[in-house]
């Protein structure tokens, strides 16, 4: 194979939750005083943990989040991810000949905390290849765009991140990734919520592509080991 693992970002890679979630924030940021159109929304946050966003919160608002306001709004968005996320078209069939080709040497690397990241897993079926595999950049002390996440994972499998290819959606993980060494391939499928190939290649993609039926051959799999479906 090309690469020695391959590691997965979730929101907007595995699970189509950006725009819920962003909606949640939206309206939560429009009771601070923060007015934004939800294309803005989506443009200033996507692959940004929130709290990380106090600075700009508090110089937009005039108020400082705090704990319990980020606790308030990952209750309320893990709420409406339980019953309305879904599995990014086509990522199911990808994502299982990727773990198989590479020999379950894959792992989900997200911004995200912890719990949204696994209930979204479990809740679209995608949870079985990745396992115990799951890493979530709120749990160190550098989230995305830094590359620590990434660096965590790779560390996890026993390879060298540089050896790692890295599927992103958006420019702070694009970041991330390229950041941690490795090769990063930006997904674009176009709609409200997903970046450009341009923007993703100035931050660092070495490629893009537009649909996840496109995925397993940029790894080097096969057509034969892309299951039944695919």
């Amino acid at each position: 194979m090309p690469y020695d693992a391959v590691l997965f970002d979730c929101d907007g890679v595995l699970v189509d939750s950006e725009p819920i979630t962003n909606e949640v924030l939206r309206l939560m940021l429009a009771d601070l005083g923060w007015d934004m159109t939800p294309q803005e929304c989506l443009r200033r946050f996507v692959g940004r943990a929130v709290a990380d966003q106090a600075d700009a919160i508090e110089e937009r608002t005039g108020v400082r989040i705090t704990q319990a306001w980020v606790e308030e709004f990952r209750r309320r968005r893990s709420a409406e991810l339980a019953v309305r996320v879904q599995a990014v078209e086509g990522v199911a069939d990808a994502l299982a000949a990727v773990a198989a080709a590479y020999g379950g040497r894959v792992a989900c690397a997200s911004g995200a905390d912890r719990a949204k990241v696994q209930m979204q897993l479990d809740v679209t079926g995608l949870a079985a290849p990745f396992g115990d595999r799951v890493f979530s950049g709120v749990e160190l002390p550098r989230s995305k765009p830094a590359p620590d996440v990434y660096l965590q994972a790779a560390s996890a499998l026993g390879v060298d991140p540089r050896r790692c290819a890295v599927v992103e959606d958006s420019p702070a993980g694009v970041t991330a990734g390229a950041a941690a060494g490795a090769v990063v391939l930006g997904y674009c499928p176009g709609g409200p919520a997903s970046s450009t190939p341009d923007a993703l290649a100035a931050v660092g993609a070495a490629t893009a592509f537009t649909s996840m039926d496109q995925l397993p051959a940029l790894l080097g799999v096969s057509p034969r080991s892309v299951a039944p479906g695919a």
